[in-house]
């Protein structure tokens, strides 16, 4: 993919949503960060079932630990692999509370050191909260960016690598949302949705013509 294809794409991401958001809901930094610790390997619409009235009751690190892990528990059952997930909630912030004065740190060495938190948890955080020019390679992330060359890799780690190096900096403090939603609506794992993909014209992998 040529510097003057991936600007083109970008351009037109950019034209059909200026200002894309992430669709984990959350009402200050620290709902965010547990919000997506909460979402790995489960849907958007899912953890915000369960944190609609989670975050009504624990909204920072203090009225977490306080809420406890057997009451977390409760509140986020439906979601995947939510023992584990509770308890990286609670480790997280005591840790929180104990290291970072009950705050969220804003850059990536402290934020995966945190129980629950990896580079994409981290990319996120740091993104939306903080404004940093980070992307987060998920699994839509990963197959948009093979998909459409932009940043091709066998890896999350490489394709982050290669898409930061693509990326001009212009586009960079959304283009992690872009590509999320592009693969979640448009660009999808079996069944993409080629005919209606604003990008069909230029894309390796479309699948008509």
């Amino acid at each position: 993919m040529t510097k003057s294809k991936i600007i083109e794409i970008f351009k037109r991401f950019e034209s059909h949503n200026p200002e894309p958001k992430g669709e984990l809901n959350s009402v200050n930094t620290y709902t965010l960060l547990v919000a997506v610790i909460l979402s790995a390997q489960a849907t958007d619409i899912g953890v915000n079932k369960a944190t609609e009235a989670l975050f009504k009751v624990a909204d920072t690190p203090e009225k977490m630990v306080k809420l406890g892990l057997d009451k977390l528990k409760t509140y986020i059952k439906t979601i995947g692999l939510y023992n584990a997930k509770a308890e990286n909630v609670i480790k997280m912030s005591q840790i929180l509370i104990d290291q970072f004065d009950s705050q969220v740190p804003d850059n990536m060495d402290d934020l995966v050191s945190l129980p629950g938190v990896g580079r994409k948890t981290a990319n996120v955080v740091l993104n939306i909260e903080f404004g940093h020019h980070t992307i987060a390679v998920d699994t839509h992330v990963f197959r948009v960016s093979n998909r459409l060359e932009i940043a091709k890799g066998e890896t999350v780690e490489a394709v982050e690598k290669k898409l930061d190096k693509a990326i001009p900096e212009e586009f960079k403090r959304h283009a992690h949302h872009w590509l999320i939603l592009h693969g979640r609506y448009i660009c999808k794992a079996r069944k993409p949705e080629c005919a209606e993909c604003f990008l069909n014209d230029i894309c390796p992998s479309r699948m008509i013509s």
